[in-house]
C-alpha cells in the first residue's frame, strides 16, 4: 500500500469537499511532508494525536478568501513501482518555480529549493502547485 499516495488523496478529497481539516494515520514521512507544506504556506497547520496505535495526524487545510483551496494540484511523482531519484543539479522546477517539489533526502524531507541550496539530491515524492 502506498501510504504517501493515500495521504495526498485524502488531502485532495478533503479540499474538494471544502473541509476545514482532515485526519490521516501518522508516520514520520507524512509529518515531513506536512512540515514542508506548512512552511511553504499550502496548509495552515497540523498536529499529531496519540491513539494507542500509530497515532493520528490532523491536518488543517487553507483556502483563499474566495473559498478556493490553495493546493490547486498535488501529485505523487515517485511511486512504489517506479522510483524517481534526482541529483541536486537535476531537481525539476515545478510550474517554472511557482510550484513545489518535496523530496526525501538523507538530511530528511525537504522542498526542492532547500535541497538545491544544500546541494543534496533524493527521491522526488510529491509535486504541488
Amino acid at each position: 500500500m502506498d501510504t504517501i499516495g493515500d495521504f495526498i488523496t485524502r488531502l485532495r478529497n478533503a479540499q474538494m469537499a471544502r473541509h476545514d481539516k482532515v485526519d490521516v494515520p501518522s508516520s514520520n514521512i507524512r509529518k515531513g511532508i506536512a512540515d514542508v507544506l506548512k512552511d511553504e504556506g499550502f496548509i495552515r497547520d497540523y498536529k499529531t494525536v496519540a491513539d494507542g496505535k500509530q497515532g493520528m495526524m490532523r491536518v488543517y487545510l487553507k483556502y483563499t478568501p474566495q473559498g478556493r483551496p490553495l493546493i490547486h494540484q498535488i501529485e505523487r511523482v515517485s511511486r512504489p513501482s517506479l522510483r524517481q531519484y534526482r541529483g541536486s543539479k537535476k531537481i525539476p522546477k515545478v510550474r517554472s518555480g511557482y510550484g513545489l517539489s518535496i523530496l526525501s533526502t538523507n538530511k530528511g524531507v525537504m522542498s526542492g529549493n532547500n535541497a538545491r541550496k544544500q546541494n543534496v539530491g533524493g527521491e522526488i515524492l510529491v509535486n504541488v502547485w
